[in-house]
């Protein structure tokens, strides 16, 4: 339940506007996903999980490999990025990913931030930058094809993540969210979801939170499929990649 004299809300992804839910509507949808991720629900997913990680994964060793070599080939620093992101109930989990930006990619980022207020205000919105000075070559083919985060297939087979799910967000990234984090977080990030498929970093964050909020809302087996389908056709068109 929300805090008294609050509300609860959910963008809308048109006008990227803050719509209240109904009280009567959020009591409602609160009962129902009070209980979501227990019992067969959870039982079902976990396996769902398991199955299509390790179906996706046993094919793409030798491609995983010849990533591994790029990677190191290109720049120094790891082949992997392990990212600190915020779970299912608020858990934070280290989100593995093939390392696609330079090293102090991060102090870089602050640096832009505070000498350009044209990219500072792409990073707000998007909280993405189009033009990244901080990705390298090979990074950028990762990212487009969504190479780079393959690894989280074992972030799945560990329970961190699920093949479908909202985006693992960043600690940073969740007082931006608001009240929304409470309802993202009901459910295990994914890697791949709603948000993936409907147009990626073409979308404003605002519009992101509104198809997060979207998916927990609506979530079943038969969505989770649906945009499974989809995001072949993304990940082969890349766009809204980088």
């Amino acid at each position: 339940m929300t805090r008294p004299g609050r509300e609860i809300f959910f963008v809308d992804p048109a006008s990227s506007q803050l719509d209240p839910i109904p009280r009567e509507q959020w009591s409602d949808w609160t009962t129902d996903t009070a209980h979501f991720g227990r019992g067969k629900k959870e039982v079902l997913g976990r396996g769902f999980d398991i199955v299509m990680a390790l179906l996706l994964g046993i094919p793409m060793l030798l491609l995983a490999v010849i990533i591994c070599v790029a990677v190191r080939a290109e720049s120094p620093g790891p082949i992997f990025y392990r990212a600190v992101r915020v779970g299912k109930h608020g858990r934070l989990f280290g989100c593995l990913k093939f390392r696609s930006m330079y090293r102090d990619a991060d102090v870089l980022l602050t640096r832009l931030l505070e000498e350009d207020p044209r990219i500072r205000a792409e990073y707000e919105c998007h909280h993405k930058l189009q033009r990244d000075p901080r990705i390298t070559t090979v990074g950028r083919l990762l990212r487009r094809f969504s190479l780079d985060e393959l690894p989280q297939l074992w972030n799945v087979l560990k329970g961190d993540m699920s093949i479908v799910g909202p985006r693992p967000y960043n600690a940073a990234e969740i007082p931006a969210l608001g009240d929304h984090a409470r309802i993202i977080q009901q459910v295990r990030p994914g890697l791949t979801g709603l948000w993936q498929v409907s147009g990626r970093a073409n979308t404003s964050f605002a519009e992101r939170v509104a198809l997060e909020c979207t998916y927990v809302a609506q979530h079943s087996l038969r969505l989770d499929l649906s945009i499974l389908v989809r995001t072949v056709w993304v990940v082969l068109s890349g766009d809204g990649a980088y």
